[in-house]
């Protein structure tokens, strides 16, 4: 048989381009136009309604980059077209191919009530279905013309990431503005076309059903008089109705719809304009849910939500309506969609005690589901932290984008650390903008890895990042592909009636274990390195504020600082977002994040000098102040006063040929001239760290430029170039006393410029080595390497509330597509009985490889490198340029408890003050492998105090926690500090706390004081 498939194709696509779709408004006339632009940044609506707008008309250039533009649109309705559903078209210059990427506004009533927004596939706004006729049409949009970064600039270098360089050229042209008669028929008859034209393409060539829509739509089109479209649109529907009628087989693939508007917090906008988008696409949402009762709505980040609680309360009056009615669906329990490789342990946590405790507040929701479907790669500690939150699904899509490796489910049970599993679905629409296509549903039960074995999956609906969410097409297709034969089902549901259907028919489903790593998007881990210092700092003084607030509370009565630290952690979490710490986003978002860090910083500093007062008192001796969950010199988180460093004194002395040998009795350190190290020997165990013919602390720079995707991404092919940076310009000896020698090295290098410190230090077993460049490089990546002697077929990197264990071979390509990975505080390399640690305090990327060397005994050297620099030039074309400061160590012959509290130590150095009194800590545990990662206030402002724990070693552990106070009660919680059974049993005596720990168990413990002082802030 003759397939006429293409012929059929082909007219259909002509026909509807060229006849159809422009018969939707057979008539129309045009708005007046008025405009004002709002100088500098966006305008209170009151202000923007007010202002004196000057007259415009259709196609006059408007909107420099970033600017806010009003315009007053007015017209009335022609008597003539009483009876008759009317719409405005408000076309402000867009461009269809990029949704979510361009201009957008939001359209207003005199008065300033939100109607809805305008984006490039939702130009529409509803006058009357029917109009009276004669009716006065007056709105207002607040048009924001944000630049096409992406698409106008892929890849290359743009000013107009920055307001400060954008310029002021204006970037569209006013398109359309006009009053239009709605033709329903003939938009039923496009919809029609359109499902059915995309469901036959599908189909195999072989299927009937393929040749009944063919030969339907064959009629419909002769129907058509294409002169003629409005009267013959309902004839042409009447070819379709039997085709369209016909039912699903039973064993269709079944597809969950969910409405969805993925909106990226920050990326190629700053974050005051997310705060916009989000209320216009809310807008949209409420108005859609009004008018669609199957549809289902689901939006996910509280900070989103609490940015239209505070800046559109009237938007958010709307959204509660439609969360109280069950069809808004607030999603995922997180604060926002953040990365999930570099936050840190405590953290990772909150970002999902903010976000659940958010939506139980304001909403009543209960979050079981964590829903991250853009975050680039999955940290192997998240299950146990999801479910220690009180949720146990996950959704993503992102590892859909993996470039080597197709992942091998799209629905199983993932294993972290600890051994907790959780139901994961990835949907295999492979999608998170699903535009209801026929493409993209015959892709998804094409795709569905598990089929046979289930039949369920998920398809989030909906433009993003302020292309306006689901559309009123998208909802018109599901509802004909809700039963319809030779389509999977498509049924709209909240994503918790997914994952309950999801997990019921797939009882046995397989087990993935360890991290879900994102084989794309590498380079994140380095890309803009002061965001990610930053965000380090944060965290660690954020533990500092609240264990010494808590302290000085419990023991001082000093008043906790509840608000004040709420809003701080909501600000770091929120610059989490997965285009902020990963640096994937424009200048205008990191140079605004460095400023927030910084303002962040100076009031953690404030709050942890006023606690640390209120316990040490004013004037008197020194002391150090100990904010890690280790004993240092003797101190227990607390302060007292310096101790003298035991050990061996430090010996500095010339090396033969030059350098410098660097010995404390513990480490040999050997500095050779050109400022490497040539050997750093483990004197106790008699062994040499540095590789035969290695140098450590060796900085090497390769070419960087990668296929696409600049700031996200390095290429495997960047190894294949690489330049030892071993020039010194200065190698001195900088200090040398008992206590303490450094070596200072200088090196100058293409425009750049590096100064190193390296020092060794009484009684310590680790190198410090402190970096500062002054960076001025273009696609190039700079990397410290530490050529090891050791053996070892993997090595341990931490992550949250533990560690995991990576290969350092390449056996297979999933091996080898980790060319590049995530590690926090420590990587930690070893051979049975002996080991060595890099740790560091700000730096995230790094890569491990082997090599057999070519020597007498064969042997083996494992190299550990840490990223420190790149120079993107996209989407920021100055990413990283200007000083950098990092600190790393080098400890040999460390265990993994050793590279845990070396990790510690160089994040939270010690504090030096005065004070008339030692402070005690307020809890202490006995045990190492036990580490404490935060102490606080409840934050139900009860005065009980909160200790979060984990097992660090991997292994089995009893600890004995004890108290500073009286302790009156103990109990086990949640991470939202809610009694629960899904943790250790404890037992309690007197002001100790007994318990024992799983490998990497996290334990949140809430301890009540027996006659506490309660003085306190409210709580949030």
């Amino acid at each position: 048989m003759h397939d006429d498939r293409a012929l059929v194709e082909a007219r259909l696509k002509r026909v509807l381009d060229e006849r159809i779709r422009p018969a939707l408004y057979p008539e129309s006339v045009p708005l007046e136009v008025a405009a004002w632009v709002a100088p500098g940044e966006p305008v209170p609506v009151a202000e923007g309604l007010s202002a004196t707008h000057t007259p415009m008309t259709v196609g006059e250039a408007w909107g420099a980059p970033w600017a806010t533009t009003w315009f007053k649109v007015r017209g009335d309705v022609p008597a003539a077209w009483a009876g008759r559903t009317v719409e405005a078209v408000l076309d402000l210059g867009f461009d269809e191919r990029m949704p979510g990427f361009q201009c957008e506004a939001l359209v207003h009533t005199p008065d300033g009530t939100p109607l809805k927004a305008i984006n490039p596939r939702n130009q529409w706004v509803r006058v009357g279905a029917p109009v009276q006729g004669g009716e006065r049409v007056e709105w207002h949009l607040e048009a924001a013309s944000n630049p096409v970064i992406l698409d106008v600039h892929p890849f290359l270098p743009t000013p107009l990431g920055d307001r400060e360089t954008a310029g002021d050229t204006p970037q569209y042209r006013l398109a359309r503005m006009d009053l239009a008669v709605f033709d329903t028929e003939v938009w039923e008859l496009i919809q029609d076309l359109e499902v059915l034209g995309e469901l036959m393409v599908e189909l195999a060539v072989e299927s009937p059903r393929r040749w009944e829509l063919l030969r339907a739509v064959g009629r419909a089109l002769d129907a058509v008089d294409l002169q003629d479209v409005n009267g013959t649109a309902t004839a042409a529907r009447a070819e379709l109705r039997e085709v369209l009628a016909a039912p699903a087989g039973a064993s269709a693939h079944r597809i969950s719809a969910v409405g969805h508007a993925h909106i990226d917090s920050a990326w190629l906008w700053p974050l005051r304009e997310t705060v916009r988008k989000v209320a216009r696409t809310t807008s949209n949402m409420t108005a859609l849910l009004e008018d669609e009762p199957e549809f289902v709505f689901a939006m996910s980040q509280a900070q989103q939500y609490a940015w239209i609680k505070e800046h559109r309360p009237e938007v958010y009056a709307k959204v509660k309506k439609a969360v109280a009615d069950g069809r808004f669906v607030p999603a995922g329990g997180m604060w926002v969609e953040s990365d999930t490789n570099m936050p840190g342990s405590e953290a990772m946590a909150r970002q999902f005690v903010h976000g659940k405790r958010f939506f139980l507040e304001e909403f009543g929701v209960e979050n079981d589901e964590a829903w991250l479907p853009d975050t680039f790669g999955f940290a192997a500690g998240l299950p146990q932290i999801i479910r220690s939150a009180g949720s146990k699904w996950l959704l993503t899509q992102k590892i859909s984008w993996s470039q080597i490796n197709a992942f091998p489910h799209h629905t199983f049970r993932w294993e972290g650390i600890d051994g907790t599993r959780i139901f994961t679905h990835f949907p295999p629409v492979d999608t998170y903008n699903c535009q209801m296509a026929g493409s993209e549903i015959a892709h998804a039960a094409r795709n569905f890895k598990d089929k046979g074995a289930a039949r369920h999956s998920l398809a989030p609906t909906g433009w993003g990042d302020g292309g306006g969410g689901t559309t009123r097409e998208m909802i018109a297709k599901a509802r004909r592909l809700r039963d319809l034969d030779g389509s999977p089902v498509v049924e709209w549901e909240k994503p918790a009636d997914f994952f309950a259907k999801a997990e019921a028919e797939y009882p046995q489903a397989p087990v993935w274990v360890g991290e879900l790593y994102l084989e794309l998007h590498r380079a994140t881990l380095t890309s803009q390195a002061r965001t990610k210092r930053g965000n380090r700092r944060s965290e660690q003084l954020l533990r500092e504020a609240e264990l010494w607030s808590a302290t000085a509370a419990a023991t001082a009565g000093h008043p906790y600082p509840y608000a004040d630290l709420d809003r701080i952690w909501k600000t770091v979490l929120l610059h989490q977002f997965h285009d902020i710490l990963p640096g994937s986003s424009i200048a205008w978002v990191h140079r605004e994040a460095e400023r927030t860090y910084a303002e962040v910083a100076a009031e953690l500093e404030g709050i942890i000098g006023s606690a640390l007062t209120a316990l040490a008192g004013h004037g008197g001796e020194s002391l150090v102040v100990n904010s890690a969950p280790h004993s240092r010199a003797g101190i227990a988180a607390g302060a007292a006063g310096p101790a003298v460093a035991e050990g061996p004194e430090v010996a500095a002395e010339v090396r033969d040929g030059g350098g410098f040998l660097l010995s404390n009795g513990l480490l040999r350190i050997e500095i050779d001239d050109r400022g490497l190290v040539v050997s750093a020997h483990d004197i106790a165990a008699d062994r040499e760290t540095v590789a035969p013919g290695g140098a450590a602390n060796l900085l090497q720079i390769h070419p960087d430029f990668p296929n696409m995707w600049d700031a996200w991404d390095v290429d495997a092919f960047y190894r294949n170039v690489v330049t030892d940076l071993t020039e010194a310009d200065e190698v001195t000896l900088h200090e040398a006393s008992t206590q303490a020698a450094t070596v200072r090295v200088a090196r100058s290098f293409g425009h750049s410029r590096v100064v190193q410190t390296l020092t060794l230090a009484r009684g310590q077993r680790r190198l410090d080595i402190d970096t500062e460049v002054d960076w001025h490089e273009t696609e190039k990546f700079l990397k410290a390497a530490f050529p090891l002697d050791i053996h070892a077929e993997r090595y341990a990197a931490e992550t949250q509330f533990g560690h995991l264990h990576r290969p350092t071979h390449t056996n297979t390509s999933w091996e080898a597509a980790k060319f590049e990975a995530c590690a926090h505080r420590f990587v930690h390399v070893a051979e049975p009985g002996w080991g060595v640690a890099l740790v560091n305090d700000a730096t995230y990327g790094h890569d491990v490889s082997r090599t057999v060397r070519d020597d007498g005994d064969r042997g083996t050297t494992t190299t550990v490198r840490l990223s420190l620099l790149r120079a993107p030039r996209f989407p920021d074309p100055e990413t990283d340029q200007g000083r950098h400061h990092f600190r790393y160590a080098l400890a040999p012959g460390a265990t993994i408890g050793d590279a845990v509290r070396e990790g510690h130590r160089i994040n939270l150095p010690e504090r030096r003050i005065t004070g008339a009194r030692t402070v005690a800590p307020l809890v202490t545990v006995d045990n190492d492998a036990a580490v404490v990662t935060a102490v606080k206030l409840a934050d139900d402002a009860s005065g009980d105090v909160v200790v979060r724990l984990h097992e660090a070693h991997g292994g089995r552990a009893r600890a004995t926690l004890t108290t500073a106070f009286d302790l009156a009660g103990a109990l086990t919680t949640d991470l939202l500090e809610r009694p629960t059974t899904d943790g250790p049993t404890i037992e309690r005596e007197g002001n100790t706390v007994r318990l024992a720990l799983r490998p990497f168990q996290i334990v949140t413990l809430r301890l009540s004081r027996a006659g506490g002082d309660q003085r306190a802030q409210p709580a949030l």
